[in-house]
């Protein structure tokens, strides 16, 4: 079961340190095995770059070399019904494609294009995340809902980007469910696309959770939807 994690692979990056030892976890504590492939957004050339893939997953450590890449990373798992997660920036490029690609918006992120002429669909947060923890409050009957099985859950940040609110309703009626969001302000940190096989995203970074050698529910639901989709490519 082969995954895409998509992004600019550093060591300097915790998320992508920790990508190991939530494959390990996962492997031991859910059975499944994934094999994961590096793939930085500059490979990501075009929609058949990612074919072959169970799943993709976009991870942290914006700003991206490539926005481009890393926006057609999503729409390729999207359009093609590959199971998706996207996590902190992932987050961010999720909101970024499904706005420009479904809902016909002309949006930047602000972090991308500082100053530029476009208005900003993701735009500096009033109080940083960075290295943080705070409370989402989950909503019931939603993917993320029920994957995590309770109202409110206490997650990781290294974040200072998120959703610019003014545009939620736009998004919201495009399709897209806003599924978790800050229990203090109210803004966004989850969203999803009913109708998908799993396309999921959070501004939290499920993969820094420490629970004793068990893989974070979100990262865990992801992993069997790959399972999923790779018994259903082989029939």
């Amino acid at each position: 079961m082969r995954i895409a994690l998509v992004g600019d692979r550093s060591p300097s990056v915790r998320s992508h340190v920790r990508v190991p030892l939530v494959m390990q976890a996962v492997r031991e504590h859910d059975g499944i095995a994934l094999d994961p492939y590096w793939i930085p957004t500059t490979d990501v050339a075009g929609l058949d770059a990612l074919d072959g893939f169970d799943g993709v997953w976009l991870l942290p450590g914006s700003p991206y070399r490539d926005e481009a890449g890393a926006i057609e990373a999503v729409r390729a798992a999207r359009e093609g019904g590959v199971p998706f997660l996207g996590t902190c920036a992932g987050f961010q490029h999720m909101l970024l494609e499904y706005a420009r690609h479904v809902c016909g918006l002309d949006v930047a992120h602000a972090e991308n294009e500082p100053g530029g002429a476009r208005d900003f669909l993701l735009t500096p947060l009033a109080c940083s995340l960075a290295g943080h923890e705070s409370l989402v409050r989950l909503s019931p009957g939603t993917l993320a809902g029920r994957i995590v099985a309770a109202r409110e859950t206490m997650e990781s940040y290294v974040c200072s980007y998120g959703l610019n609110e003014a545009y939620k309703e736009a998004l919201t009626a495009g399709g897209l469910v806003f599924s978790g969001h800050a229990a203090d302000d109210g803004t966004a940190r989850v969203a999803e696309l009913p109708g998908h096989p799993f396309f999921l995203a959070t501004l939290f970074q499920p993969e820094l959770a420490e629970r004793r050698d068990r893989p974070h529910p979100v990262i865990s639901a992801f992993a069997a939807a790959v399972a999923r989709h790779a018994a259903a490519a082989r029939v």
